[in-house]
């Protein structure tokens, strides 16, 4: 390779690196202008901050590179004087670009406690006046001051390496062209955030239980990109009728106060508990409740001894959505999903922090990526304390698409089981993952894959159920297995009927009292509040959950997809295509009956979701 040429790549693969260097620096100076929230911080927390948000510094260096990347194949062919003058504007805009977002991300964050995202903007754009009005002078004059040092000392790192470096003439430019163009290509790898299902987020450099070390390793760059994509007006959207209808309507579908005359499941209101979420499963996969009988043969054998609400829907169609409504009684929404947005989150009521303050420990297993769709910013928020995922375990059993198949993540479970001392109750959160196409799961039973894949996971529950069993503290557990949605089982099933979210919801344990079938209507946002009343535990933070064992409470399922919403009650079924303004399903005694109820309940869902 000629020198030159060497050259050309030297200073692409400099800019990429110093980029991040900056971002790497702007931690610790983050951390110092709030030093009031890091205090207590070490030399140790900065690098574990550093570290942690490196993934999406690379990104940002990666979309800041491509401009001089491209400069550099120009340069191949057009004289250099005009490449550095380019070259030059590029690093000095770019440098004043990062100064300002470093100081509005450190000025805002003791205002706001979230990392720098569109809002300041907004109000900035709607009312400049109202938008500095609580500056003062000598803030704006420190502001102004530090977003100078830092463009300069930007612009002069880049100006004595990167532009100090001349080169000359390239020889071969067809081949060096070629070779850029190959190399700026690349860039993809750490702007997306490697080559992993889950792109990169702000979630994915969520490290540790203290949230405010995590919204420090967010680089601000990155976190303003992803709100400008994401960013919408929740409030103004679903707008169906005035608020005071909305309110009515929706007041006779909430109802959050705990139930005095409980109808019991439990034998103690502290049990150790677990939560399977099942991944796509469907009631259609259980002979108990009208579907195969060669499938789900553990599932229906459990269902002897544990308790089965038999009338009961997903709120969505994919796995976030699934879990927020399970984790956090929330209902999914249609054309979002709120695990998007760490920020809305952040306020989210939860079953981990609830339990957490009446003395439960949790943990949280899945053997994926959990930075996938934001999913760990989003547990941590929910305060779980110990995430295991794809990453705790040893690189040969990540052996599927989606990571750890799900025996070794159940093996990992029972692993830990035998280690732990039992001084507290405890929750743990089991997310499987194998029946997931591409089902590639290391079973064989079925000739379909799909129904092969479902019957590998059901196995897998059946003999971790039979192993904890064996342990002492089973006359003291509960287990919730639920789905996070129903998946590719029914093959091909239409959005627009409700047997499209009817999935199996069952307890079982040695502390259910004794078995039986519930055939009240409900939904995962439900488990919530009907979880919590079982645990004589207050659900009134959870206003979208109700308890299905209350008697008081209306008894409804709703559900979402983009873009539709549906209502289930005994009297009425029906499903609105919200973008054509029509009902596409409507069954039941009473038609019609539950389309103003729910559209009631989504506008307020809005309302809510804009306020987060």
């Amino acid at each position: 390779m000629e020198r030159s040429f060497g050259i050309k790549i030297l200073k692409l693969i400099l800019t990429f690196g110093l980029w991040v260097v900056v971002f790497m620096i702007q931690k610790p100076l983050f951390m110092i202008a709030n030093h009031s929230f890091f205090s207590g911080s070490t030399v140790y927390d900065w690098l574990q901050v550093m570290w942690h948000g490196m993934s999406l510094d690379c990104s940002v260096a990666g979309y800041l590179t491509i401009i001089p990347a491209l400069l550099l194949i120009a340069s191949i062919w057009i004289g250099k004087r005009w490449l550095r003058q380019a070259m030059r504007i590029y690093f000095c805009l770019a440098a004043f670009i990062v100064a300002l977002l470093f100081v509005l991300n450190a000025a805002l964050y003791s205002y706001w406690g979230f990392p720098l995202d569109v809002t300041p903007f907004f109000y900035f754009m709607s009312s400049p006046a109202d938008a500095f009005a609580s500056i003062t002078p000598l803030m704006a004059i420190g502001g102004v001051l530090a977003i100078v040092v830092i463009t300069i000392a930007v612009w002069m790192l880049f100006s004595h390496t990167v532009l100090a470096i001349h080169t000359t003439p390239v020889r071969r430019k067809i081949l060096a062209t070629v070779t850029m163009v190959m190399l700026t290509a690349l860039l993809f790898l750490p702007i997306r955030g490697g080559v992993t299902v889950a792109a990169a987020n702000t979630g994915k450099v969520f490290f540790s239980a203290d949230m405010r070390k995590n919204h420090a390793a967010v680089n601000p760059v990155f976190s303003l990109m992803e709100s400008i994509g994401h960013e919408t007006d929740f409030s103004s959207q679903y707008r169906f009728m005035d608020d005071k209808l909305a309110d009515k309507l929706f007041s006779e579908l909430s109802y959050t106060a705990s139930a005095e005359d409980i109808d019991t499941l439990f034998t103690t209101n502290r049990p150790d508990i677990y939560i399977i979420v099942l991944e796509s499963f469907s009631s259609k996969l259980m002979k108990t409740l009208g579907g195969r009988e060669d499938v789900a043969v553990n599932l229906d054998s459990l269902v002897k001894e544990g308790v089965l609400f038999t009338n009961f829907y997903a709120n969505s169609f994919r796995t976030d959505r699934g879990l927020v409504a399970i984790l956090s009684g929330y209902p999914a929404q249609p054309t979002t999903s709120i695990m998007k947005y760490p920020r809305k989150t952040e306020h989210l009521p939860s079953l981990a922090e609830k339990l957490h303050e009446a003395g439960y420990g949790n943990r949280y297993y899945y053997g994926g990526d959990a930075n996938f769709t934001n999913m760990r910013s989003y547990l941590m928020a929910a305060g779980f304390q110990d995430i295991i995922s794809d990453e705790d375990f040893p690189v040969i059993d990540r052996i599927s698409k989606w990571g750890v198949p799900d025996h070794l993540v159940f093996r990992r479970v029972l692993s830990d089981l035998r280690k732990e001392t039992y001084d507290k109750p405890m929750l743990r959160v089991i997310q499987t993952s194998s029946s997931h196409e591409p089902f590639d799961v290391p079973y064989h039973r079925l000739d379909n894959p799909a129904l092969n894949a479902f019957a590998y996971t059901d196995s897998v529950v059946g003999n971790f159920i039979k192993e904890i069993k064996r342990q002492k503290e089973w006359e003291h557990t509960i287990v919730v297995l639920v789905p996070d949605h129903l998946g590719c089982w029914p093959e091909n099933i239409s959005n627009q009927i409700p047997e499209r979210y009817q999935i199996p919801l069952l307890l079982l344990g040695g502390a259910i009292r004794e078995p039986r079938e519930v055939s009240v209507i409900g939904s995962q946002q439900d488990i919530a509040a009907t979880l919590l009343s079982q645990l004589g535990l207050s659900h009134s933070d959870f206003t979208f959950s109700k308890d299905m064992l209350d008697r008081r409470a209306p008894h409804f399922a709703f559900f979402t997809v983009p873009d539709l919403f549906g209502m289930v009650t005994i009297d009425n079924t029906i499903i609105h295509d919200n973008q054509s303004g029509r009902v596409v399903y409507d069954s039941g005694d009473k038609k019609g009956v539950n389309l103003l109820p729910g559209k009631a309940y989504l506008q307020k869902l809005y309302d809510d979701l804009g306020r987060r």
